[in-house]
Order: structure tokens, then sequence, then C-alpha cells
């Protein structure tokens, strides 16, 4: 053991680093020195063994304690010889395990193993559902049909016959890995048996083949919330695809769309809608009927002398607020219609009309505006 160095000065840590500084030591050391990194470059082979060698014994309490008191000669009795490193007795497992824990993070790596679920979740599933503006003003029950998969029934989604219980994977014996040692370097995989579950079902259920699942078309009951917006997303938590062999189901997704309405259009908890009126009752003022998205009507008064694109407030006529009891605003946009098809009469009379009236107050934006094109052809002809 005289040729070894001190495994503080390998990692470059004092002796009273503590756990944090160990590991950030080892990770910077070991991506420098990986093989990876140093094809047939023996050297940096030689410092990234002795790297894990000391890291090792280091992470260790109880074994950084032994260290620390009798050094190396600590692991001299029951080492694993002939230049393979096995502090107390317990089987060094090598840059596999080592790498694995400390950099698994960022490789995404997770162990499989006893009870776990290799296969995962079930997936989740998506819906897509029009509904009408009037549907999304008061909300809405329904049902709907989903093609999916649901737990066996026959097996009751364990994918054995009988629903008998999985024995014990002979290959990994219940671990879910598996590993081959190759050189100085040992390699961990999921269990090709297994699948990473550390059980396998001797006999499978003849219904699913042993998925544990089944493909269905599922009928669900869905509450649509009043209020809801084009682009609403709901989820159905555990009513998507089911999960092989037992495994935790996804999720549905409900994605709502909105029909086009034929007198509204919605802005937020805002609805706007185009009104037209005669004339006369746009010169001389009244009242109109309108109807509202709560399926009523209301009465909406007209200012004498209101223009083409003037807009009225009704508070509170407006869209359901989502979880809310409040309302939005009905706006209505005045669109005042040109008489069509006069009689004689009617002609007559807005003839004498036009000639007993004043252009420039009764109509002063024609007459402003007309003014403004006599002063632009002056200047063209200077």
């Amino acid at each position: 053991m005289a040729d070894k160095r001190d495994y503080y000065e390998v990692l470059g840590v004092d002796k009273d680093a503590d756990d944090g500084e160990l590991k950030s030591a080892y990770r910077k050391l070991a991506m420098k020195y990986h093989p990876d990194r140093n094809p047939d470059d023996k050297e940096a082979e030689k410092k990234f063994k002795e790297l894990n060698e000391a890291y090792e014994v280091l992470k260790d309490g109880e074994k950084r304690a032994a260290y620390d008191r009798f050094g190396h000669a600590a692991f001299e009795q029951g080492g694993g010889g002939g230049g393979g490193f096995d502090p107390g007795g317990q089987g060094f497992s090598g840059f596999g395990d080592i790498f694995e824990e400390m950099f698994g993070e960022f490789m995404g790596g997770q162990r499989g193993g006893r009870g776990g679920h290799a296969g995962g979740h079930g997936a989740d599933l998506r819906y897509n559902m029009e509904l009408s503006l009037e549907d999304a003003f008061n909300g809405k029950k329904a049902e709907i049909r989903v093609p999916t998969s649901v737990a066996c029934e026959p097996c009751k989604g364990t994918g054995a016959e009988d629903a008998a219980a999985p024995i014990t994977c002979g290959t990994c014996g219940g671990a879910g890995r598996v590993r081959s040692q190759s050189g100085f370097f040992t390699v961990e995989r999921t269990c090709p048996a297994c699948q990473g579950r550390g059980t396998v079902i001797k006999d499978p259920c003849r219904t699913c083949g042993g998925a544990g699942r089944v493909h269905k078309e599922k009928t669900l009951s869905v509450t649509i919330p009043a209020g809801v917006e084009d682009g609403t997303r709901i989820r159905l938590a555990g009513e998507g695809e089911a999960g092989l062999r037992g495994a935790p189901p996804g999720d549905l997704y409900l994605f709502l769309g909105i029909r086009p309405h034929r007198f509204f259009h919605r802005d937020g908890a805002d609805i706007h809608c185009r009104v037209p009126i005669p004339m006369t009752t746009a010169a001389l003022g009244g009242q109109v009927e309108v109807p509202t998205i709560d399926g009523k009507r209301a009465r909406v008064t007209i200012p004498a002398g209101t223009p083409t694109g003037h807009q009225l407030r009704l508070a509170g006529k407006g869209m359901s607020v989502m979880r809310s009891k409040s309302r939005g605003d009905m706006f209505i946009q005045v669109t005042v219609e040109t008489p069509q098809n006069l009689t004689d009469k009617q002609k007559e009379l807005l003839k004498e009309f036009d000639k007993v009236g004043d252009t420039k107050t009764q109509s002063p934006q024609s007459t402003g505006f007309f003014d403004k094109v006599k002063e632009i052809w002056e200047d063209l002809k200077d």
C-alpha cells in the first residue's frame, strides 16, 4: 500500500472537507479523466481509477473514519487482491455505480427495481369538444365516448391468468437490473427479461396477452363550467389510457372550441352585437329590443340623433365569468339603415325636409367633409 497516494490528495480536498466538497471535487476530476475523453491514455485511465477508489472510501462515513485512523492499512485485510479494490469487504461496485450516482440526474437515468412500474403510467389522451356560445355561457353536462385502453377485467389489470401474482425474475433476481464486467468497468442495464420490473408473469392472461389492458371505447360524463373560453383545457385525472400491468393510468384532456355565433361576437367576458335601426329612430330617438345571450330580450333606448357606429352599453348582460357569479357587459353598435323602396309621398316629404332643413346643423359631418374637399380643390387650382 506504500505506493498509494493519499485519498484526500487524489481528490484535491482538505481532510475536513464535507460531503458536498467531496462530491464536487470528484465530479470535476472524473469528467476530466474519463476514458471517453482520453482514449488510449494510460495515465488518464490510471488517475480515473484512482479517483473512483478514493471517492468510494471517502463518501462512506464508516470507511472514511477507518481511513482517517489507519490510512490504507485499514483495507489491507479482506481486500480484493490482485489490484481489485474492496474496502471493508463490501464488494467494490465499480465505476458504473458511482458514475450513475453522480451524473444520473443529468442523464435522466433511474434505477428500476422491485415494486416499480417500469413501463410508467399510461398515456395521456386528448379529446376535442365543440360548444355553442350559449353552452359556454350556461355551462353544460355531456357524455363523450373516448377510444382508449382500459384495465383488463379477467386479470384485473395484472396481465396474469386468473390474476395470479407475478414471480421473481430469474434473470436479475428481482433487482430489475443486470450487470456485466468489462475489464475495470462494471456495466449495469435494465433487465431484458422483466424490463426492469423485477418480476415476470408465469402464465399471461389470454384476454390481454399479458399487457393488463385492452382497447375499448369508454363513455364519460363531463361537466363544462359556465364561462369557458375558446381553447380552454380541462383535465380529467386518471381517465387517460390504462398503464401496462397495473401501472397508473394517464389523464384525459378536454380541449374546448366555441363555434361562431350568428349575432354575437365575444371579447373575453364581454359581448358585442351590431344592431340596425331605422333612420327615423336614429333621428328622432326611440326604443328597440335586442336579444341577449341568456335567451331573453333587453329594451334599449336610442338617443335622438344617434349616428352609425354609436355604441351603447348594457351592464351585466355579457358572458358568465368562470368561478364567479358576475357577468361581463354587452355592447351594442348601432347601424343606421337608409330607407329603400320609398313611395312617392315619402320622397316628396324627404325633398321638403331637405329644403327647409339647415344642413350645417343637421348634417355636420357631411357638411364639414365637403367643405374640406372644396378647400383642397381651391388649393389645387392655385
